[in-house]
């Protein structure tokens, strides 16, 4: 008989504690909703802007509030008009920048993958000078290479050429280190010795066994040099004089020093519109891929 009136206060004040911690819990995940709608909020606000203006005219886009439709809806006009402007150069650079995405990005990604499971899963001389050399040159910014590959293709003759802008992005050791790392734990070794048992190569350990597994990986640092070759400009400025090998960044950026020049202000919707058309590429790249983005594939392949 007295043993329930002193287990009922003992379980409201379980009650009470419970209740205290998660009154706190509730205000943190409350100020980090807010922080995070404020931050997606900064992100989302210029390409907001971007939209409306490139639904606007020449005139339109200097009388009117920047962040709100007025006049004529002439976005398919200004996309015609930019891909037109120069005996159709957008166009151009369009396609340069593919072609810089396709082989710099993709071929970057390759050898990151190559390179960062070699390491992780061989064991050789010289093993931790390779760390710390690829340690380094992830503490490298680009900007301070950029002038010493300038004058390493300088005498080799390779400046103002394609190759100039492939061969650096084919060089990534960001991307090294996270195929690194992630194959590490991505790839269980007992995979690979019984691939070995059975007679596989190398080559067709990699290609059949790891790569599959190596997906999300693969994909997150494809995607990453993609953007980082998409918005390549620095090097391109110091690289590169012609304009038919110019990309996107570099195109549009001189089309903006065009329209602070006296009478070139009449394209800068064109600059606007252009600059529309060079993200979208990246935004179809991040949804198609974002199915590759998950974890845990090689959760059960191995038999404890």
């Amino acid at each position: 008989m007295t043993a329930a009136p002193t287990i009922r206060p003992a379980a409201r004040s379980a009650h009470g504690a419970e209740g205290a911690k998660s009154r706190p819990a509730r205000k943190r995940s409350v100020l980090l909703t807010l922080i995070t709608g404020l931050a997606v909020f900064y992100s989302l606000l210029p390409l907001v802007w971007l939209l409306i203006s490139s639904t606007k005219t020449q005139e339109g886009l200097f009388g009117s509030f920047g962040l709100w439709f007025s006049g004529d809806f002439a976005l398919f006009r200004n996309i015609a008009d930019t891909f037109a402007y120069q005996d159709g150069i957008f166009g151009r650079w369009l396609l340069n920048t593919l072609l810089y995405v396709v082989v710099g990005a993709g071929g970057a990604t390759l050898l990151n993958a190559l390179a960062g499971y070699g390491l992780s899963k061989f064991n050789f001389r010289g093993r931790r000078a390779v760390f710390a050399i690829v340690l380094g040159g992830v503490a490298v910014p680009p900007t301070a290479l950029a002038v010493p590959t300038f004058l390493m293709f300088a005498r080799m003759g390779l400046t103002d050429t394609v190759w100039a802008v492939l061969i650096p992005a084919l060089v990534c050791p960001f991307g090294l280190f996270l195929m690194w790392t992630y194959a590490t734990d991505a790839v269980p070794d007992e995979i690979l010795e019984s691939a070995r048992v059975d007679g596989a190569g190398e080559f067709r350990i990699f290609f059949s066994l790891a790569m599959p597994l190596l997906a999300p990986g693969f994909v997150t640092v494809l995607l990453f040099n993609t953007v980082v070759t998409w918005n390549n400009f620095f090097l391109p400025l110091i690289m590169l004089k012609d304009p038919d090998l110019f990309p996107l960044t570099l195109g549009l950026y001189a089309w903006s020093e065009q329209a602070t020049t006296v009478g070139g202000d009449v394209i800068y919707n064109l600059v606007i519109t252009g600059s529309l058309l060079t993200i979208v590429p990246l935004i179809a790249a991040f949804l198609a891929l974002q199915r590759f983005w998950q974890s845990g594939l090689a959760a059960g392949s191995v038999k404890q």
